[in-house]
């Protein structure tokens, strides 16, 4: 990761300077001259009105800005998955810089950019905080995954188009809610959701952000899935020798880049698989990973949302 003291000498010799967690120093819009304030993860900071040319952190970030309309000049990507959200279609994402990974933001690259406003997340990136903030306001959100809805509100509102997020997220709940409803029994439907990552098998809770969707219908989740008495409900582990944990009435499966999908290939082939009562009865669906787990935004929400009406409405 590259360091970036020759940008941060330059920054504050204009008076940008380093700044404290708390706050940072005012930056005008580079249109309208005004700024609003913004309490955020990491304290507070004056943001432009309008900003222009955002640099985004996270992937729920950019799903935000692109939701709203907003083509980030930067973001990061999303580790093994090294992409942003196709979902959106190459027009949207045409024209972004990769600004390094989500764990580990390229410093030099984003100052490159000239950005007026930074989107992050203190769970990924609290260490470069100060960093950042000298190149350019930032704003953080706490955490990422089970306050996707908060953070989406939050980066709405930092992205001057807050009342247009809340819209967002209330025609969002709106849909999954009637969803539910069309389908007489959600409640007694299990969803199963399970991911293969590398070297490893998680089922999700209902406080992981896929989890949290299936919640907004009202279907039901496997018991095994609702993680009772554990303090950490967005997942959990499994090994290849125990995959019966994983079924349900319905199965959704998704595989976190290239070697993820290999050992995904490996373990449904099997005849522990292949005896699970779901795929038996041919409900077992591979989704996009990107969607069901990475977007963490009202944009990949959505196409889950599109997902569960394929899959349960047929």
């Amino acid at each position: 990761m590259r360091r970036l003291a020759a940008a941060l000498t330059a920054a504050l010799a204009l008076g940008v300077g380093l700044t404290a967690c708390g706050e940072s120093d005012p930056v005008a819009d580079t249109s309208t001259g005004e700024t609003r304030e913004i309490t955020h993860a990491m304290g507070t900071t004056k943001v432009p009105a309008e900003p222009k040319r955002v640099v985004v952190l996270d992937t729920d970030k950019i799903d935000t800005a692109l939701s709203l309309g907003v083509k980030p000049v930067g973001a990061a990507t999303a580790g093994e998955a090294k992409s942003w959200p196709t979902y959106f279609g190459e027009d949207k994402l045409a024209g972004i810089t990769e600004v390094g990974v989500l764990t580990e933001p390229d410093l030099e690259a984003i100052n490159a950019l000239k950005p007026d406003l930074i989107l992050g997340s203190k769970f990924r990136q609290e260490k470069f905080y100060d960093e950042l903030a000298a190149i350019a306001p930032t704003v953080f959100t706490e955490k990422v995954g089970i306050t996707w809805k908060e953070n989406l509100l939050l980066d709405g509102k930092a992205l001057g188009k807050e009342q247009e997020a809340r819209g967002l997220l209330d025609t969002y709940e709106k849909r999954a809610k009637d969803f539910g409803a069309t389908l007489g029994d959600a409640a007694t439907r299990e969803i199963s959701i399970v991911r293969f990552i590398p070297g490893a098998i998680r089922v999700y809770g209902p406080d992981s952000f896929s989890g949290i969707v299936i919640g907004d219908t009202g279907l039901g989740r496997p018991e095994r899935q609702k993680l009772a008495g554990k303090e950490d409900k967005r997942f959990d582990l499994v090994s290849p020798e125990r995959i019966s944990e994983v079924d349900g009435d319905v199965i959704f499966v998704t595989a976190y880049g290239q070697k993820a999908v290999a050992e995904q290939g490996t373990v449904t082939g099997g005849s522990l698989w292949k005896n699970l009562s779901a795929v038996k009865a041919g409900k077992a669906h591979v989704v996009s990973d990107e969607v069901w787990m990475t977007g963490i935004g009202v944009g990949a929400a959505n196409k889950i949302l599109d997902d569960l009406t394929k899959y349960l409405t047929a």
